[in-house]
């Protein structure tokens, strides 16, 4: 009879911890989604670098006709990198604000939870996704402004962000790996500018991977923000096209994004030493 009763008890058991996980990555997100609501200004701030780089560099080199995008235009081709670009730029520099959190004591609060760790760096990818959308709607909107053929289905636009949240949730818990490993604002400062243009610009963001030499070919491929920008063109633009297919761009950034938050609950207490 014991043997009768243990499955329903395990089976609660593992209902009860999901739950609890599900509530502490709600009330993180929630939290760090309310800060911004209290800061409008840090959207509109936001707002300016992708609209230079569409207005300006998009323009002027839509004009030149010097690199290759088959079918479409250059900045039907450069938007979707551009708000690949903008989310990058968003959630890599993500991991400071969980510096300051350790500063003023915050995160000894979050640390002293029951609930694994894991729940915590998800719910930091998830309000960093949060943050994310709000740069997809400037692209959207500029885009429109400028002539861009964009696809405005309710599926394509809900499977855009669903990409841009979950290209989001990867860099922002890179950022956390980052933030734990180097633990100074300063230090974090400077990796994180390190890190954004080798990323950016070792993808198909501006130009195709048909373009590069083969050694940076290489790096892109391995590059989770390629396949993030893949998805992009292939969701937001009429007829843009897939060069690796949806299956294979959401399945190597889940992959990287599971990889990623391993990573993280390991060093994520260890920034409070």
């Amino acid at each position: 009879m014991p043997q009768e009763h243990a499955a329903p008890h395990t089976d609660w058991n593992s209902g009860a911890l999901l739950a609890r996980i599900c509530s502490q990555v709600l009330a993180v997100a929630e939290a760090d989604v309310r800060k911004l609501r209290h800061d409008p200004l840090e959207l509109l701030t936001r707002m300016v670098q992708p609209m230079l780089w569409l207005l300006i560099f998009g323009e002027v080199f839509a004009q030149t006709h010097a690199i290759p995008t088959g079918s479409i235009g250059y900045l039907e081709f450069i938007a979707p990198g551009i708000l690949a670009q903008s989310v990058l730029f968003v959630a890599i520099f993500y991991g400071v604000s969980v510096i300051w959190e350790r500063d003023v004591g915050i995160l000894h609060k979050y640390l002293v939870s029951p609930v694994p760790r894991a729940g915590l760096v998800l719910g930091r990818a998830l309000s960093s996704g949060v943050r994310g959308l709000s740069q997809g709607v400037v692209i959207y909107l500029l885009a429109l402004a400028l002539g861009v053929r964009m696809r405005l289905g309710l599926d394509a636009i809900g499977l855009v962000v669903l990409t841009v949240m979950l290209g989001s949730a990867i860099f922002s818990t890179f950022s956390l790996i980052a933030a734990c490993v180097v633990k100074t604002r300063e230090r974090f400062m400077g990796i994180g500018q390190v890190l954004t243009m080798p990323l950016f610009f070792a993808s198909n963001a501006i130009y195709p991977l048909s373009m590069m030499p083969s050694w940076l070919r290489a790096i892109a491929r391995a590059n989770p923000l390629t396949y993030q920008v893949d998805a992009l063109r292939t969701l937001m633009i009429q007829g843009g096209t897939s060069n690796f297919g949806l299956g294979v761009d959401y399945g190597v950034q889940l992959l990287a994004l599971a990889a990623l938050t391993l990573i993280a609950t390991k060093l994520y207490p260890t920034i409070v030493n």
